[in-house]
């Protein structure tokens, strides 16, 4: 039985001073959060730091943890993007399972957040209570976050992208996803676009990316070529220059 377990993001090499943490949400909430994550620079870099944000399909509730203000609802679509994060940074993120995030006049970004956040959810007031907390406390307070969304109905667990997540490495083709999914190829293009933001061809297209990130190549692409022209497409880099430069 698969999962899906996305690589969302991707680290320069070679900077020790950076820490990048993913944490398990509480068992409640696995069906929708899929990992809390901090990324924070221990001191002030020599030079600015480079992050690259791949296409992963979830939806981010990112809290700059430097400036409290600063907070909001970001996310990718199929193309990756290379941030620029200055020389001294602290942010902390929920990332959530695709489908699951239903606030649809909710403005997201694309990339991270850079600016004071003026939308209807209650962001800004948990950024502050998360200020200068422990990480156990401030995984409380994430946890607590998600249940308020929940209870809103902001948040809702996606019957359709569990089932094919669940049948994961036997989908090859948007066929294959609308049969996992017990729908018809029009039902699955209807529900993954009001429920992802996804064409079903391009959440297929995020799927065999991050598949291909964690097993063999060939079981999610045709051939070697494709899986080649599919990654640079996606990322900017061919697979063997972004293993040099970053880890996953």
């Amino acid at each position: 039985m698969g999962t899906y377990d996305p690589r969302g993001h991707a680290k320069a090499k070679r900077v020790d001073a950076v820490t990048f943490t993913e944490t398990q949400p509480p068992a409640h909430l696995s069906n929708v959060v899929h990992r809390f994550i901090e990324l924070k620079t221990n001191g002030v870099l020599e030079e600015d730091y480079r992050f690259h944000a791949l296409p992963d399909a979830c939806i981010y509730i990112v809290f700059d943890q430097l400036d409290p203000h600063v907070t909001g609802v970001t996310t990718l679509r199929v193309t990756s993007e290379e941030l620029n994060l200055g020389r001294q940074f602290h942010f902390l993120n929920i990332r959530f399972l695709p489908g699951v995030f239903r606030l649809d006049r909710e403005q997201s970004g694309y990339g991270q957040v850079n600016a004071s956040y003026e939308g209807k959810l209650p962001l800004l007031d948990f950024s502050q209570r998360l200020f200068g907390q422990t990480p156990a406390t401030q995984r409380a307070i994430l946890s607590k976050l998600v249940e308020t969304l929940i209870a809103a109905k902001h948040v809702v667990p996606n019957a359709v992208t569990q089932k094919i997540f669940r049948n994961l490495e036997d989908i090859n083709t948007v066929s294959d996803m609308a049969a996992s999914s017990d729908l018809s190829p029009r039902q699955l293009q209807r529900t993954l676009k009001r429920t992802t933001g996804f064409a079903p061809h391009d959440f297929l297209k995020v799927l065999r990316l991050q598949q291909a990130l964690t097993t063999d190549t060939a079981d999610n692409y045709a051939d070697q070529s494709h899986f080649i022209h599919s990654f640079r497409k996606a990322t900017g880099y061919t697979p063997a220059r972004y293993a040099r430069k970053f880890d996953v």
